[in-house]
C-alpha cells in the first residue's frame, strides 16, 4: 500500500517564513518614515493655518491679534461680532487655550501681551504669537520641530526642539520655504 502524502515540507514552510521576514525587514522602516513625514506635513499645515487665522482675525480687530480660543469663537473677544458669522479658525486647533497633541505633535500657542489701551470693541486681544510643535515621542511621531508667529514665517528646528519660547520666533531660525 502506498500513501500518497501531499503537503509541505519542513524546509519550503521555513524558506517562506525566511522571504516574509526578510521583506518585512525592508518595509516597516520606510513605513515609519512615511508617519513620520505625514506628522510633521500635517504639523507645518497646521501652523500656517493658525498664521492664516490670526492674519484674518488681524485685520477685523484693528491689527490686534487673537487668543487662540478666540479664533474658534470670535464674539468673545470682538464685541459685536456676529455669533453666527464664520470663525477664523476651526475647534480642533483653536477651540481650546493649551492646545492638544494632534498628529503626534505636542502644540504651545504663546500669545504676547494684552493689547493695553483695550479698544472698547475688542476683549482679551494680544499684541503676537507664536504657534509651535514639539515631537510628542522624538524620533518615531516626528523629528523636527516647529513655530510660526506673526511674520508669517514657518520655522524648524532639526534636533526637535521647541521653537517657541517667547511670542516671536528667533530672528536666526530655520525659515521653511
Amino acid at each position: 500500500m502506498k500513501k500518497n502524502q501531499k503537503g509541505f515540507t519542513l524546509i519550503e514552510l521555513l524558506i517562506v517564513v525566511a522571504i516574509i521576514g526578510i521583506i518585512a525587514a525592508i518595509a516597516i522602516p520606510s513605513l515609519l518614515r512615511a508617519r513620520v513625514s505625514a506628522n510633521e506635513a500635517g504639523t507645518i499645515g497646521d501652523i500656517r493655518s493658525i498664521i492664516s487665522a490670526q492674519a484674518a482675525f488681524q485685520s477685523a480687530a484693528n491689527g490686534w491679534y487673537a487668543p487662540l480660543t478666540c479664533l474658534n469663537l470670535p464674539s468673545g473677544c470682538i464685541v459685536g461680532y456676529p455669533a453666527t458669522a464664520p470663525t477664523f479658525a476651526d475647534s480642533t486647533m483653536a477651540g481650546q487655550a493649551a492646545p492638544p497633541p494632534k498628529s503626534g505633535y505636542n502644540r504651545v500657542f504663546v500669545p504676547g501681551a494684552l493689547a493695553a489701551p483695550l479698544p472698547t470693541t475688542l476683549v482679551n486681544v494680544v499684541d503676537g504669537f507664536c504657534y509651535g510643535a514639539t515631537p510628542t515621542t522624538q524620533n518615531q511621531t516626528g523629528v523636527r520641530g516647529f513655530g510660526g508667529d506673526a511674520s508669517g514665517r514657518v520655522c524648524q528646528n532639526v534636533t526637535g526642539a521647541a521653537e517657541c519660547t517667547t511670542p516671536s520666533l528667533a530672528a536666526a531660525c530655520t525659515v521653511i520655504q
